[in-house]
């Protein structure tokens, strides 16, 4: 069984890297958001109470993720693995959990739809939701933003759910991907969108548990030389 790294970077996010920069987002419309370690921390450690309190997420739960490329899926994605669920980052069958920023559809049985609304100053979705819809923007904000739940250092088995494949489990998702130039030291990693997801997650598991910043780009945002000057990458995630 491979060790889920996460409860030790989430420790050293809030710790050695509280005041720091562990994550800066540039989304579209020229929308630049930067979180520190222990901020990076506290919406990871509201989303997991918010997935066991409100969700009955527990060890052995899959949440699918029907997001795109964007700092909220890696903080759904963190929550999910300390609490020792795995994810999905496509449709899968037995999925308990489905959160989509797209408009929901109908649940199926057994499944909780939650609906997650991207933009970082968002109280709310943004209409209608169906029946038994959850809203994340409008309930995650009353969660504490401690997480004191037990560390699941040897679960998720799979980190990464495939439907019928055998899943990814850590080891195998952090030795996928490289980033080009990646040295020792402070690294600062530029991982565009075109990356992909699974990309996405692996190279931020690997910054983060050395202490580096991750600077994530949203589908469309071009990674300029003023961009990369303007925030010292030392390194970048290969398309």
């Amino acid at each position: 069984m491979t060790e889920n790294p996460v409860p030790s970077i989430l420790s050293t996010l809030r710790t050695e890297q509280a005041t720091s920069p562990a994550l800066i987002w540039y989304g579209p419309n020229h929308e630049r958001i930067e979180l520190s370690g222990k901020v990076l921390d506290n919406w990871v450690a509201k989303t997991s109470n918010f997935l066991v309190e409100e969700l009955d997420a527990e060890p052995g739960t899959t949440v699918q993720l029907e997001l795109p490329v964007h700092w909220k899926t890696l903080v759904w994605a963190l929550s999910a693995w300390q609490t020792g669920c795995s994810i999905a980052l496509s449709a899968v069958d037995g999925a308990q959990v489905r959160v989509t920023s797209e408009e929901p559809a109908s649940r199926s049985a057994g499944e909780v739809v939650v609906a997650a609304a991207l933009p970082a100053l968002a109280m709310s979705w943004p209409g209608q939701l169906p029946a038994g819809a959850v809203d994340y923007a409008a309930e995650v904000r009353a969660y504490a933003d401690t997480y004191a739940g037990e560390e699941y250092r040897d679960s998720p088995a799979v980190a990464v759910a495939a439907g019928a494949e055998p899943g990814t489990a850590f080891t195998d998702l952090l030795a996928r991907h490289a980033p080009e130039g990646a040295g020792s030291g402070h690294q600062v990693l530029l991982a565009p969108a075109e990356a992909g997801m699974s990309g996405v997650l692996a190279a931020a598991l690997g910054v983060w548990a050395s202490g580096g910043t991750l600077v994530l780009l949203g589908e469309g945002v071009q990674s300029t030389e003023r961009l990369m000057a303007a925030e010292r990458v030392t390194a970048r995630l290969g398309a």
